[in-house]
């Protein structure tokens, strides 16, 4: 960031807070035939890859692209042109791209430690978001999206895509009915294989790259590719949360969806470092308890586990064919007192088991990335609330949050106000429902 920026962000104000409220133009919804152009805020992996996937909808356009890196928009623009037949514009600052009136949607693909700041600048600009999972870095600054989402008027979509998926609302449906009877124990697995990281000392910061603004809210550190390059991030507090956050959070969005759960009473995460010693932060081997007044959901997490795999894509696009649940990798439970169901995310589709084997049902699922789309551009449009609204990607997201609090603290039972999203008689834990921003990128105490 140039030192005029810098000044620009910071004018009448310590923080980002002050500097954003420059940015809310008065809020007006998109009209029923006008076309909807969106800015992609991070150009990366997922965000190259569902940039075209948003140009490829009815009447919308991508119309700019923002990126700190300079060498990361690459061949994004050429997939996008083929797409639309123009380019999008590119910008490396992201406050251009909000403080754009033609500019009626952001595509929030950063890395997770800028979904909150940038989440809710575009919400304070006028604009609605689809926000990648999970929903925010820590618990805090979750509910702050929340707020900025409802305070403005704002659709936000979080990407945990399942949630738009015909089979998975079927399964709900069938759960909330009754189908397995009281459902008591719930287990939600993320058993896979991610594998280690390459040695790499420091070194200086790459070309093109702006890593301060990178950086945003997390300390400032020696630049490392394995903090940086190819979503590297996920394993390191500073930026994300593991895969109980990364990974997880969309298996268990949807157990806490098919459940119909807000808060647990308490929870408890142990694990470790027990096979990829390679300087990560987080775990590679983690188990989290969370305990509701008549249920008890556990998550199970592995990163070493080379024979247990996701639903593959032939799967997920057939429409016909199941997985092999003893081998899959990203599956949840729901034990009731009348049967049992297994669920699988991303189109991997339901199955259920009724006493001594009767009234089994296996219903095929349908990859719903696509269907999820096009219900926020829907929701744009209509001003109805999307299937993966903020809350409730907030809600789960808090879930894997407090898993991971709990591990942070040495495993420890935690009892947990929902209502005040704070722990009881508990300070250190506490100090972790909320990150210590670097400024100028504060996300604002009031939205």
């Amino acid at each position: 960031m140039t030192q005029l920026n810098r000044r620009r962000f910071l004018t009448g104000s310590a923080g980002a807070g002050a500097a954003l409220s420059i940015l809310a133009p008065g809020l007006r919804a998109v009209g029923a035939n006008e076309r909807i152009r969106v800015g992609v805020m991070g150009v990366g992996g997922r965000g190259s890859y569902l940039a075209p996937m948003f140009a490829r909808c009815e009447n919308v356009e991508i119309a700019c692209l923002c990126d700190v890196n300079q060498k990361a928009f690459g061949n994004c623009i050429d997939k996008i042109e083929e797409v639309q037949g123009k380019r999008p514009r590119t910008e490396t600052d992201f406050r251009r791209m909000m403080e754009d009136p033609e500019i009626h949607a952001i595509l929030n693909a950063t890395p997770d430690h800028w979904h909150a700041l940038g989440t809710i600048t575009a919400c304070r600009a006028g604009k609605d978001v689809y926000v990648e999972k999970p929903a925010s870095h820590n618990i805090w600054e979750g509910r702050k999206m929340v707020e900025a989402a409802r305070k403005y008027e704002r659709i936000v979509q979080v990407g945990t895509q399942t949630r738009s998926g015909e089979y998975a609302r079927e399964a709900v449906e069938l759960l909330r009915s009754g189908k397995i009877g009281k459902i008591p124990f719930v287990r939600v697995s993320n058993i896979l294989w991610k594998g280690p990281l390459e040695p790499h000392p420091d070194e200086p910061v790459p070309e093109g790259l702006d890593y301060d603004t990178w950086l945003g809210a997390a300390p400032l550190r020696p630049y490392n590719r394995n903090r940086h390059y190819g979503g590297c991030w996920n394993w390191f507090w500073d930026y994300s949360g593991g895969d109980i956050i990364n990974d997880a959070i969309h298996q268990i969005d949807l157990a806490r969806w098919a459940i119909w759960k807000t808060y647990p009473k308490s929870v408890s995460s142990t694990g470790g470092l027990f096979v990829l010693q390679d300087g990560r932060d987080c775990p590679d081997t983690q188990v989290a308890t969370c305990d509701f007044d008549d249920m008890t959901l556990v998550f199970e997490m592995t990163m070493w586990t080379k024979y247990i795999i996701k639903t593959p894509q032939e799967i997920r696009d057939s429409h016909t064919l199941m997985p092999e649940w003893s081998h899959n990798a990203t599956k949840i439970e729901l034990y009731g007192t009348d049967g049992m169901m297994t669920l699988g995310r991303h189109g991997g589709g339901y199955e259920i088991y009724g006493i001594e084997g009767q009234d089994t049902i296996s219903r095929p699922g349908d990859e719903s990335t696509k269907a999820h789309i096009r219900n926020f551009f829907d929701c744009v449009r209509s001003r109805k609330r999307p299937n993966a609204d903020i809350e409730e990607g907030h809600l789960s997201t808090n879930l894997s949050h407090l898993g991971n609090i709990s591990y942070r603290v040495g495993g420890r039972k935690l009892d947990y106000d929902g209502e005040a999203e704070r722990f009881i008689d508990d300070r250190e834990a506490n100090r972790l429902v909320k990150r210590k921003y670097r400024k100028p990128w504060e996300v604002p105490e009031k939205v």
